[in-house]
């Protein structure tokens, strides 16, 4: 055992070096294998002597090892129940004790395996963590809470359900007292310790874990230990918000300390029970406004306080939700006061505003335009005036029009000096404008009626679009205006726009011209009332080539694999142009073409943004969609091999994505056979193995079964029908694979002769019926009558009815019988496809026409009980299917 220790060890040193990471994890891959692999993981991250690199490796090998092999898709254990008691008895107390680093990566492997075992087959846990907390170890302790936070934090997205009720009630029952207990505790602790900056900082941090754990243990319902306990906790959480001892300050201006987490985190805690517990939680609620109101209007503009003046903006949004509350922010003084003092100071650039802009300027526009900055200053003072505009909606217009007015004066002062000002007099304006939640399709929908979202563009946004002296952020803002109100703007209007967009393609700055790529994709993709767009194709066709190479050469003009997929907006925006000019591109295909082989050969050598790789991986399909049915030998020429080149190299992350790009160069191309290349391609993709890789089956099974139609015939003769049956048998095991199964199974019997198949027949449906005969799932039912009814409407192939029902017999005497009345005829109603529905049609019409069996064999009953369904499912309209799995 030491020697496999020592040889796991020295594969996980290796895998760290980028010239043996290779060889190493395939080493690792095979030892996996062996019994006891995990156990050996967890004694490397117990063994002080390994260095501490090669435990983290450990630690996270373990993590993902558990991830891949906990469970099977059934819930049932994949490692033997020694090895899995083992882990769980050891896993709590190895994790308390190693160091943070450690710690972070097992709490994961304990949330993986609390998501299936916790609580009915793990209910020691509990007992288990409240075990081992302690007076004041903080070290011991924040190993515990962060166990149970890793296990607990599961529950906020769930709904709710006797199920999950029984488990939070079982952990209330054995953890809401020692908890409440040591948050008494580490109080005493944190006051005995203000002067000690080490310890200080170290009982923050359990203090910070209690927050987190206070928002796990009331995010479904508020316990009744915490309700009799609301007049304490009401303070504890005011006595920390307020809580400034020196020795838990930080220098640091940017990373934010302990104590500003744990600010954070109560600011969380205020929220969520003032949204659901304003009963229990009201009379306590005034002391935290007040609070929060000083806090806000005190704190400096250093970014490591980012997160809690987000966050306390966030409370005071809720707060300004409850009609109740929102009243005491009703007056022209107290609104002018909030627009002042706290809205203005968060919604303004600063400095670190600027040198995000300048210095990294992708991470700038992932945070504006994506979402990814919801926890900004400036998104959440934002949300707060939108959310006192829905109470009081002229009464903040006025006001903060006359802050608007303000601020434009200013910038009309000295436009160079004062260019900030009009910044913020524009995303003001844009707060007012727009009402309800902007769409990612076609931004705001709806707009404030006491102001002009038009006028407002052409009286001072149109002049930064149009000048070419105009700060580089106000081109920005000017930009995302049209991007953010692009549904309000009408065909003419955008028409003129559009040129404008256009022509910032061109700009040197890299926000700006990625601005404008944006907001070409958005505005291509908005259509009017009759789904017609708003900028027409005739439009962009002309413009097409010189558009395409500008943006191909914005992608590529720095040559290194990681540049060239960093800004995933400019692929976006040649997917949307080829999906817009469709044919159009047929004149530039060979500029295209090459555009996107060569940075498919870039990218490959170090897949890093996936956004990037999906556009431009659907860049390829859109150029295959519409031109492989004119053009197929040219693209098949200038893709298939390079994309060879990628599954030759074990890009795993491209997997995927080639083989569906090989199904769609094989289904454009008008030609009824398969080329000599997709010929060669069929027995590796054949392989057993290549389907071992869950990823890779929907695109396997979507190019194989765009193969057999034009290759079946070539297929048999190769003596490889058996083969891909195989694979169906292989697919049709698992509940996860088997809508791929039925779909290779539906293309098999379409495209291959009948006498090709006669010899599996039996085999097939003693597979079907098995899984009939286990628990189904609604999905499986229902592909298995789409089959049923595909095979008895084949009549021309010499299947139909009849057909079924004998091979049905080989595999047991009658069992047709109880699978067509209990299942085939039921299940039937609930087609809901048009295709499937008259596939059912002409099955059951065949049936009662043709079938010699339904004749004779079944005339007492079969025959009406076919007709009834017949009659109903020409008349009326597909049930409800009766499972979440579907």
């Amino acid at each position: 055992m030491a020697t496999n220790i020592q040889a796991i060890a020295g594969q996980l040193q290796a895998s760290l070096d980028p010239t043996q990471r290779h060889q190493a994890e395939q080493g690792l891959k095979l030892e996996e294998t062996k019994p006891g692999f995990s156990l050996s993981l967890l004694q490397i991250v117990n063994t002080d002597s390994f260095p501490q690199a090669t435990r983290l490796a450990s630690a996270l090998f373990f993590k993902n090892f558990v991830r891949r092999n906990w469970t099977d898709e059934d819930g049932n254990h994949k490692l033997p129940a020694d090895e899995v008691s083992t882990i769980k008895s050891e896993l709590i107390g190895l994790m308390v004790k190693v160091p943070s680093t450690l710690q972070a990566q097992l709490g994961d492997a304990i949330s993986v395996i609390a998501d299936s075992d916790f609580y009915a087959r793990w209910d020691t846990l509990v007992d288990d963590l409240v075990s081992r907390l302690t007076p004041d170890n903080a070290t011991v302790n924040n190993g515990v809470l962060k166990v149970a936070h890793s296990v607990f934090k599961k529950w906020e997205p769930l709904y709710r359900s006797d199920e999950l009720f029984t488990e939070i009630n079982h952990v209330l029952s054995r953890f809401a007292q020692p908890f409440l207990q040591l948050w008494a505790n580490e109080d005493q602790v944190i006051a005995a310790s203000e002067t000690d900056a080490a310890a200080l900082k170290e009982h923050l941090v359990t203090l910070d874990l209690v927050i987190l754990l206070l928002y796990d243990l009331s995010c479904q319902d508020l316990p009744p230990q915490f309700e009799d306990n609301m007049v304490q906790i009401a303070a504890l959480l005011h006595k920390y918000l307020t809580f400034d001892a020196t020795a838990a300050q930080t220098d640091d201006e940017d990373e934010a300390g302990p104590l500003e987490e744990v600010r954070a985190d109560i600011f969380r805690v205020l929220i969520l029970y003032t949204q659901k517990y304003e009963d229990a939680f009201g009379p306590h609620l005034a002391q935290f406004v007040s609070t929060t109101w000083n806090m806000l209007t005190s704190v400096g503009p250093e970014t490591k306080y980012d997160l809690v003046v987000a966050r306390a903006l966030e409370f005071l949004t809720t707060v300004a939700g409850i009609q109740s509350h929102a009243q005491s922010f009703n007056t022209p003084e107290v609104l002018g006061q909030v627009t002042e003092k706290v809205v203005i100071p968060n919604l303004s650039l600063r400095d670190s505003d600027i040198e995000l802009f300048e210095d990294e300027p992708i991470e700038f526009i992932r945070r504006d335009l994506e979402g990814s900055d919801d926890g900004s200053r400036r998104r959440c003072a934002t949300n707060f005036l939108k959310r006192l505009m829905e109470q009081f909606e002229k009464e903040v217009t006025t006001v903060v029009l006359r802050y608007i007015e303000h601020f434009l004066a200013e910038y009309a002062k000295d436009r160079q000096a004062n260019w900030k000002a009009k910044d913020t007099a524009v995303h003001l304006f844009s707060s007012i404008a727009a009402k309800g939640t902007a769409t990612a399709a076609k931004g705001v929908l709806s707009v404030n009626p006491n102001v002009d979202v038009i006028d407002f563009f052409q009286d001072n946004i149109a002049e930064d679009l149009t000048n070419d002296a105009a700060p580089v952020l106000l081109k920005v803002d000017a930009i995302k205006y049209l991007y953010i109100f692009r549904s309000i703007l009408n065909a003419p209007q955008w028409q003129a726009a559009f040129p404008l967009l256009v022509q910032h393609l061109n700009n040197s700055n890299y926000v700006v011209y990625t601005y404008a790529a944006i907001a070409v994709d958005r505005a291509l993709y908005l259509t009017n009332e009759a789904n017609e767009p708003i900028i027409p194709r005739d439009t962009i066709v002309p413009l097409a080539k010189d558009l395409l190479s500008h943006l191909f050469a914005l992608i590529t003009k720095d040559t290194k694999p990681e540049k060239v997929q960093e800004n995933e907006f400019l692929m976006k925006c040649v997917m949307r142009v080829l999906i817009v000019i469709r044919d159009g591109a047929l004149p530039i295909a060979d500029l295209i073409t090459t555009n996107l082989v060569n940075i498919t050969k870039v990218i490959r050598h170090n897949p890093s943004n996936p956004g990037f790789c999906y556009y431009h991986f659907e860049s390829l399909g859109a150029l295959i969609r519409f031109g492989g049915p004119t053009q197929p030998d040219k693209l098949e020429a200038a893709l298939f091999p390079v994309f060879m080149e990628v599954l030759q190299s074990s890009v795993d992350e491209f997997t995927p994505y080639i083989f569906q790009l090989y199904a769609a160069i094989v289904a454009s191309s008008p030609s009824p056979t398969l080329s000599p290349n997709f010929q060669a391609l069929v027995a590796p993709i054949l392989t057993l193995s290549m389907w071992d890789s869950r990823g890779n089956i929907p695109a396997l099974t979507r190019l194989l079964t765009t193969i057999l139609p034009k290759g079946a015939a070539g297929i048999a003769a190769a003596s490889q029908t058996e083969s891909i049956l195989i694979i169906f048998q292989k697919l049709i095991a698992t509940k996860a694979n088997e809508t791929h199964a039925m779909d290779l199974l539906e293309s098999v019997v379409l495209s291959f002769p009948a006498e090709a198949l006669q010899p599996y027949w039996t085999s097939l449906l003693q597979l079907l019926f098995a899984r009939l005969s286990g628990s189904p799932t609604e999905n499986f039912k229902l592909r298995f009558v789409r089959f049923y009814h595909l095979v008895s409407a084949l009549t021309e192939k010499g299947l139909g009815a009849d057909f079924f029902i004998g091979v049905a017999d080989t595999v047991q005497e009658n069992v047709f019988t109880p699978i067509y009345t209990t299942i085939i005829l039921p299940e039937t109603q609930k087609l809901s496809r048009p295709t499937d529905r008259k596939t059912a049609t002409v099955s059951l019409t065949k049936t009662l026409a043709d079938s010699e069996a339904f004749a004779t064999r079944y005339a007492k009953r079969g025959w009406t009980i076919t007709c009834e369904t017949l009659l109903k499912l020409l008349i009326n309209p597909p049930l409800p299917t009766q499972s979440s799995d579907v």
